[in-house]
């Protein structure tokens, strides 16, 4: 996981802006967004923490353990909300009333959550000296999980360049929405954390 130190702390910094603008979005909104807001900044700060050079900081052998639990935990939630795409018709249309997309969203969180489930098991049964060298993960696995945070930083970016372009044509009307409540910042920081996380894997 811990890579040069350069890039780390770049990866860490990253995240941890990332995790504290999502508690931004916390205060801002309600409900299930305060929720998901609330997913995404224990993702940040996680991914910032495992991130953090192994020159400055080696987490001790029972980190790695818990790490698991903390998103595994985490990931509940995102397996609750998005259990309708799975199971249940009759949520499913629910959910494709609020948008097609929100389902979705609850599905890529299920994911990311157990991405770092996936990470922080192999670093904890990696030996202490191959952390960062890779080589220690399911090579399947590892690839499966590259290949769509790739997909999805990609088709992300796609996403955030029509929005920023909308939100920035209406800076000059009428009120201003606040920083909480901005949606291309809110993907801005999705994007971030999916770009966080193929560094991370590519580092196993």
């Amino acid at each position: 996981m811990h890579g040069p130190a350069s890039s780390g702390w770049l990866l860490v910094a990253l995240c941890a802006v990332t995790g504290a603008y999502c508690l931004v979005r916390m205060r801002s909104g309600a409900g299930e967004e305060r929720g998901t807001a609330g997913g995404e900044a224990l993702m940040g700060f996680g991914m910032a923490a495992m991130a953090v050079p192994a020159a400055v900081f080696t987490p001790p052998s029972w980190a790695w353990p818990v790490y698991a639990v903390v998103f595994g935990a985490a990931a509940v939630p995102a397996l609750w909300a998005a259990r309708a795409l799975l199971m249940d018709r009759r949520d499913a249309a629910e959910i494709h009333q609020k948008g097609p997309r929100a389902g979705a969203h609850h599905l890529h969180h299920l994911v990311g959550a157990g991405a770092m489930v996936y990470m922080s098991v192999v670093m904890a049964g990696a030996p202490a000296h191959a952390h960062g060298q890779g080589g220690s993960g399911a090579p399947l696995l590892t690839g499966a999980l590259l290949l769509y945070f790739a997909g999805y930083v990609l088709l992300t970016g796609v996403r955030l360049v029509p929005v920023a372009a909308v939100a920035g044509s209406g800076a000059g009307g009428g009120g201003s929405a606040g920083w909480g409540d901005r949606p291309e910042l809110a993907r801005a920081c999705r994007l971030s954390m999916g770009i966080s996380m193929v560094a991370m894997l590519l580092t196993l």
